[in-house]
């Protein structure tokens, strides 16, 4: 299944609490579970305005119906297309 790397702005969202944090990715795995499992949250990053996720997905049509159900911003939907890290420069 496809990778994709979602870029989402939200002003100020670093000083979000842990509850509040808690509250979003329970409706993002909720609307997940309604979708069914041709989209897969893999993870975020949280930074001070924006919070970048990574999910697996059929398409980035379903990345983009996940955001929308969950009213969560997608400001850019990216596909990856292969990943480095430091073993690529030892290959």
């Amino acid at each position: 299944m496809p990778k994709f790397v979602i870029e989402r702005s939200i002003p100020n969202v670093g000083a979000t609490s842990a509850a509040d944090l808690k509250a979003i990715s329970q409706k993002s795995c909720g609307v997940l579970n309604e979708m069914g499992p041709e989209v897969q949250w893999v993870h975020s990053y949280v930074t001070g305005d924006k919070i970048y996720c990574v999910y697996n997905a059929a398409s980035e049509e379903l990345v983009r119906e996940h955001a929308r159900r969950g009213g969560f911003p997608a400001d850019s939907v990216s596909r990856v297309i292969t990943t480095i890290d430091p073993t690529t420069a030892e290959a």
